[in-house]
């Protein structure tokens, strides 16, 4: 008899956590915990709980909708995408040829 082997079909699937993919769980996971952060400093420094709760919650709100809607919207790797789209520039200005003259010359495949 020859060996059963078990094969992992998931392998290359993105993490994917209550609709959020690959790297939203990161951020939402980072946002929770400067969320519970800022509600220390802000509940040491004197604050009042009716000021500090409502913030919180309403800035924790609009991170998981925010979030949410993000991953939504990009996906798996969109959102860098996204980002190195809008990084690229809109038209180059070349004020001299000289940089383009001598490329062919200077021992590419088609050089004269």
């Amino acid at each position: 008899m020859g060996s059963v082997y078990v094969v992992n079909k998931g392998v290359s699937k993105p993490i994917v956590f209550k609709g959020l993919k690959a790297q939203y769980i990161a951020y939402l996971a980072v946002g929770l915990v400067v969320l519970l952060i800022a509600f220390a400093v802000l509940y040491i420094c004197g604050l009042g709980l009716w000021v500090i709760l409502p913030l919180v919650l309403g800035l924790g709100t609009a991170l998981f909708f925010g979030v949410f809607k993000l991953s939504a919207r990009f996906g798996e790797h969109g959102l860098m995408k996204f980002w190195a789209h809008r990084s690229l520039p809109g038209h180059l200005v070349l004020r001299s040829r000289s940089l383009f003259v001598g490329l062919a010359s200077k021992g590419g495949k088609h050089g004269r």
